[in-house]
C-alpha cells in the first residue's frame, strides 16, 4: 500500500479520530502519542484536508483574522494587498 492509497482510505471518521488524538496527545486507548506519531498524524490530516478540499476555516492550524488582535489584522490585510499588487505587476 502506498501513502496515496493510505490517504485515500481515510474517511471522515478516521480523520476526526486523528485530529482528536493529536489535540489530546493520546490515542482513544489512553496511550500517549510519540513525537513521530504526532508528525505522521499531522501529515495524514493535512493530506486528507487538501485532497478533500476542506474550507480553510476547517483545516488544522487555521487562524481566523477575527481572532487576531486589531493591529495584526491590519498588518495582515496590508501584507495581502501588497502580495496582490506584486502578483498583478508580475502578470504585466
Amino acid at each position: 500500500m502506498t501513502l496515496d492509497d493510505l490517504i485515500k482510505s481515510i474517511n471522515p471518521e478516521i480523520y476526526q479520530n486523528l485530529k482528536t488524538a493529536v489535540e489530546l496527545g493520546k490515542w482513544p486507548t489512553g496511550q500517549k502519542l510519540t513525537e513521530e506519531q504526532v508528525g505522521l498524524c499531522l501529515q495524514a490530516i493535512m493530506h486528507y484536508e487538501s485532497s478533500n478540499d476542506l474550507p480553510d476555516a476547517d483545516r488544522i492550524g487555521h487562524i481566523s483574522r477575527e481572532s487576531m488582535p486589531a493591529h495584526k489584522r491590519k498588518r495582515a490585510k496590508e501584507e495581502e494587498q501588497l502580495k496582490r499588487s506584486i502578483a498583478v505587476q508580475q502578470l504585466h
